[in-house]
């Protein structure tokens, strides 16, 4: 199986369902599956946003990363990006946290990347 990283940079909810819709289709597929937010993207490690917004496609990260979530797929939240921008881990759900740059590296290093 393969290993997969999926980054995610916006604040943009039609990347994001994307983003969260390949991630779930790669794990369930069997394959290692690691996602890391970075930018603007650190927006969508707070819970409490709203998940149901759709997209023209009839779906929405709230179709998707509930299984991420309850998979235990691990999600990297850019230190300095959500600090910066108020964001605290109180905040994030159960699977993700803070991380940096370096450790993203080597992810990257040793999978297929996507970009959201």
């Amino acid at each position: 199986m393969a290993n997969f990283l999926f980054v995610l940079s916006k604040d943009d909810n039609e990347a994001a369902t994307r983003c969260f819709q390949f991630a779930k289709v790669a794990h369930a597929k069997g394959h290692h599956v690691d996602l890391f937010f970075i930018d603007s993207g650190v927006m969508w490690a707070n819970r409490d946003r709203d998940l149901g917004i759709r997209t023209t496609t009839g779906d929405c990260p709230n179709d998707y990363l509930p299984y991420l979530v309850e998979n235990e797929v691990a999600v990297g939240i850019c230190t300095p990006c959500a600090k910066n921008r108020g964001l605290d881990e109180a905040l994030f759900f159960s699977n993700m946290q803070l991380d940096g740059g370096p450790h993203l590296i080597d992810m990257a290093a040793e999978a297929k990347v996507f970009n959201f």
